[in-house]
């Protein structure tokens, strides 16, 4: 392990961080807000630390490794971590647990909050917050690739352990014009997004707001009632829309782009993500009708924003706390499969859900016809064995971390095993609203100490997949050996 590399690039990674926090502190001296002196010596520590990481580092990349490019990743995760909480602790709006939780939340685009009362706030806090939802939503990583000069052609090894799926995509040869490109369409749809919100009635700070929660697939919100502030059909309908876009792979969006939209009828996996939210806002929807008090329209208005936050962002326009089980079970569900791969949403993936399932199809024909080999074709192409062992070892990992996260909250006996499993389940899907003690209308902050140390490490490895954190646990990750 070089760890002199290493620090080069967190350095980096630390200076962008103070250079990306004069956003809010311009909005603080703006509006002569009290949290000016906070962001102010946050920016201080966050050059400072860069300067002295990368003084410290050496300035090539021509060894960096998959080792290397996986410290970076997993330790740029955790320093931006722990920088995005300084306004919230230097501003005394928060204690360090609670900043370190909420910024966790923000950066791995969760949105559990631990402020009950977010309207009290100044606007560049509220600003920083919907900020590290867009920082963290698209990857901090990819962002960085995309914008600094002369990363380097290493730094693919960066991009593999932070992008999610079953197998990373390249849908361009290079990788700093994918990352740019990627990046490109990220402020394109989150530009798009602001002003359709403004144009909907929302004032440009709350628009610019929600449209980085939106894009980002976050769910933090300006307001304590979250979307069921608005009670605006149409903007709920326009965050619906926006949520579903976000959900969807970006490196598709490109190839539409380039192709047309014939390609989102070819891609697997498109069609499934589709295919599971309209099922699931119909069973919803059906479900609320026969139920609840509501008409056919409110329960299609409601279902289809609930499935489609759930699935990707977690805005709450209604408290689903108090639905029907079987509709609490359908979104319950969906904080399992989350979006498409090369998404800014979570979960596991609808492309290995499918995998997973056509795996399945295909052992079943083998144990009719036993001297079959197993085919498995996704996009019209032959998938391999490496790649389906992969996925379903990932599910087997995830599953396992749903349930140790749900034992580790229960070992307190504070909380029921339904609360401890939807708190695991949410924060490992990068949710936010869960059921019982972290229902639609709750906060996190009556959570203890311990359950929220918890959470923020589902949190951290739900964001990026486990198996970038938990090979840094192994001691021959940080030895100087060349095996890697």
């Amino acid at each position: 392990m070089d760890l002199r590399l290493v620090a080069h690039f967190l350095g980096k990674i630390a200076f962008a961080c103070g250079i990306v926090l004069l956003l809010p502190f311009g909005l603080a001296i703006f509006y002569a807000e009290t949290s000016r002196a906070a962001f102010l010596l946050a920016i201080l520590v966050c050059l400072l630390l860069g300067v002295l990481l990368w003084r410290f580092g050496q300035q090539t990349t021509d060894s960096l490794r998959a080792r290397e490019g996986i410290a970076i990743t997993g330790l740029g995760w955790l320093l931006v971590t722990f920088l995005g909480m300084l306004p919230y602790v230097f501003g005394g709006y928060l204690g360090i647990l609670d900043g370190v939780f909420e910024s966790i939340s923000g950066f791995t685009g969760t949105g559990a909050t631990v402020i009950n009362a977010l309207e009290q706030l100044p606007q560049s806090i509220l600003m920083w917050r919907s900020l590290t939802h867009w920082l963290g939503g698209l990857g901090i990583i990819v962002i960085f690739i995309a914008i600094l000069p002369q990363i380097g052609y290493s730094a693919v090894y960066m991009y593999n352990a932070e992008i999610s799926g079953p197998a990373p995509e390249r849908v361009l040869p290079r990788l700093k014009e994918m990352a740019w490109v990627l990046f490109l369409m990220y402020v394109l749809f989150t530009s798009v997004a602001a002003v359709v919100y403004w144009l909907c009635g929302l004032d440009l700070l709350s628009a610019v707001n929600h449209a980085f929660s939106t894009i980002a697939t976050g769910g933090f919100s300006t307001y304590d009632a979250n979307a069921i502030h608005f009670n605006n059909p149409l903007i709920e309908g326009w965050m619906t829309f926006f949520m579903v876009l976000a959900g969807g792979n970006f490196g598709l969006y490109y190839r539409v782009y380039q192709r047309g939209f014939a390609v989102l009828g070819k891609n697997t996996e498109f069609k499934a993500y589709i295919g599971i939210l309209l099922t699931a806002t119909l069973l919803v929807m059906l479900n609320l009708l026969y139920n609840m008090d509501y008409s056919m329209t409110q329960s299609l208005r409601y279902a289809s924003f609930q499935v489609a936050s759930i699935a990707t962002t977690g805005f709450v326009s209604a408290d689903f706390d108090r639905w029907p089980s079987f509709s609490k079970a359908v979104l319950m569900l969906l904080m399992f499969t989350g979006g498409c791969a090369g998404s800014t949403a979570g979960g596991i993936k609808i492309s290995r859900i499918v995998l997973l399932v056509k795996m399945a199809g295909a052992n079943l024909r083998q144990q009719l016809h036993p001297h079959a080999m197993m085919d498995v074709h996704m996009n019209g192409v032959h998938i391999g064995e490496e790649t389906l062992h992969r996925a379903a070892q990932f599910f087997f990992v995830y599953m396992m971390f749903v349930a140790f996260w749900a034992l580790l909250l229960m070992s307190e006996g504070e909380l029921s095993m339904f609360d401890a499993i939807g708190l695991s389940v949410t924060t490992m899907g990068s949710v936010g609203p869960g059921f019982g003690v972290a229902g639609a209308t709750c906060t996190y902050s009556g959570l203890s100490n311990f359950t929220k140390v918890v959470l923020c490490l589902a949190m951290l490895l739900g964001r990026l997949e486990m198996f970038t954190f938990l090979v840094m646990l192994r001691p021959a990750f940080w030895r100087r050996s060349k095996g890697w």
